[in-house]
């Protein structure tokens, strides 16, 4: 007869040993879960019905929609007009560029929810710009990828849709209102430490003020602005007001960045519009596969009661919440440089959820915590999808863009901590405005 801890080590070990050899994570949660299926007797066809279960839900719809958003609105020459509307407020701030990028970040994240898409978009604007007012090159890519983390737990965010998936199992459902709403306060506390940094730093180095923007320029970059960020209003207020789910206002979003980048701006050309089709396409096949295998993972975990002996284990190492929840915080920080942030939402919220709600913990605050954890992740070799991105458009090596980022973590750690022990920066817009 198959012995327990045998297949828990099998799950276990199979899954590390394949993530240090560098496979797809995808790939390493399937491989898993068939060992360990195989070693129990179990057959392999109950895999395959698990895989696609996990993936037969109707709120998935809204993930390949957010990112159809995100692509369209990044072609469509939304991150220059977010850039210019964000220089007229903050551009003549000393080190105003530097702000300048924080803010553009934080808004154009709102609209993308991808911290690489920011990196990307914004990026590619605001890394020459600063380099070309004399910003030293680590820098500017230090400030950029450090704000581009603001876009994962900035509403609307398709990794929150993804934790309300990955939660829905543990709590009967978690509402995506309610977690897009825990999002803001956390984003707006992340920005103004981000921006109190990059001002610190500006100062020391004396780093120039932004140009000035002509008067007469100033309405029609802020009619620009506001226009660039409506469609992160239509999805906000859609969900938040009750009257669409998730996946109705990503499809309304869809249709109305489509309109606003062909017909208003005229940016989005048919080359382009198949570049946006084609690696939308590609994301959406990862995503929906790395779903579909996080779902076998989670089944094997849960027949062998992994989730508990976990929860026990932490409980074990300490009798204090708050060590329970440092405790939890540094493992995420360290998975986080191996990991990609969608495999940690998936294969971590059934592990760690739990043990957090032991504690009293809501899950819509530990959701929030994840996901920034998970976030910062993205900051952090040795995948550092973010990290590398940004060295990459900022031509400096990976050592000089980790250096330059330092601060901003540093900062990011505190404010991570303040979302961990202080449940009211998450909770407080949830709880004023959904009942």
């Amino acid at each position: 007869m198959p012995d327990t801890n045998i297949a828990i080590a099998i799950l276990t070990v199979s899954f590390f040993v394949f993530l240090i050899l560098r496979f797809p994570v995808a790939l390493t949660l399937a491989i898993s879960s068939m060992l360990t299926l195989w070693y129990l007797k179990i057959p392999v066809i109950i895999m395959a019905q698990q895989m696609i279960q996990g993936t037969n839900s109707y709120s998935l719809l809204a993930i390949p929609f957010f990112i159809l958003t995100g692509q369209l609105l990044g072609e469509g020459g939304l991150a220059n007009r977010i850039v210019n509307f964000t220089n007229v407020f903050v551009g003549r701030v000393p080190g105003g560029l530097s702000l300048v990028n924080s803010v553009a970040c934080m808004f154009f994240g709102n609209l993308s929810g991808s911290a690489v898409a920011d990196t990307s978009a914004v990026g590619s604007v605001m890394i020459p710009m600063m380099k070309s007012k004399g910003y030293a090159a680590d820098y500017s890519v230090g400030v950029t990828i450090a704000s581009a983390i603001q876009g994962v737990v900035v509403p609307p965010s398709h990794n929150l849709v993804l934790y309300s998936i990955a939660a829905a199992g543990i709590v009967g459902g978690l509402s995506v209102s309610k977690l897009f709403l825990a999002g803001i306060l956390p984003g707006f506390l992340l920005l103004f430490t981000l921006m109190t940094v990059g001002l610190i730093i500006s100062i020391k180095n004396k780093y120039p003020k932004g140009d000035r923007v002509p008067l007469k320029e100033v309405p029609m970059i802020i009619v620009h602005g506001i226009l660039s960020l409506s469609p992160a209003v239509v999805i906000l207020a859609s969900i938040i007001g009750g009257f669409a789910t998730a996946t109705e206002a990503g499809a309304v979003a869809v249709v109305y960045s489509f309109l606003l980048a062909t017909l208003l701006y005229r940016e989005l050309t048919i080359k382009k519009l198949r570049n946006v089709l084609v690696r939308t396409l590609r994301t959406v096949a990862m995503v929906f596969f790395l779903i579909a295998a996080s779902a076998a993972f989670g089944y094997v975990m849960n027949m062998l009661h992994l989730p508990e002996l976990i929860a026990d284990l932490f409980i074990k190492l300490s009798s204090n919440p708050l060590v329970i929840l440092l405790l939890i915080n540094v493992l995420l920080l360290i998975l986080g440089g191996p990991m990609d942030m969608a495999p940690m939402i998936l294969i971590l919220t059934p592990v760690l959820l739990p043990v957090c709600m032991k504690l009293g913990m809501d899950p819509i605050h530990f959701g929030i915590m994840l996901i920034f954890n998970s976030g910062m992740g993205l900051l952090t070799p040795p995948v550092g999808t973010v990290l590398f991105v940004g060295c990459a458009i900022g031509k400096v090596s990976v050592g000089a863009g980790t250096k330059a980022m330092m601060p901003f973590f540093l900062a990011m750690i505190c404010v991570l901590l303040l979302i961990t022990y202080v449940p009211g920066i998450s909770m407080w817009l949830p709880t004023m405005f959904i009942k």
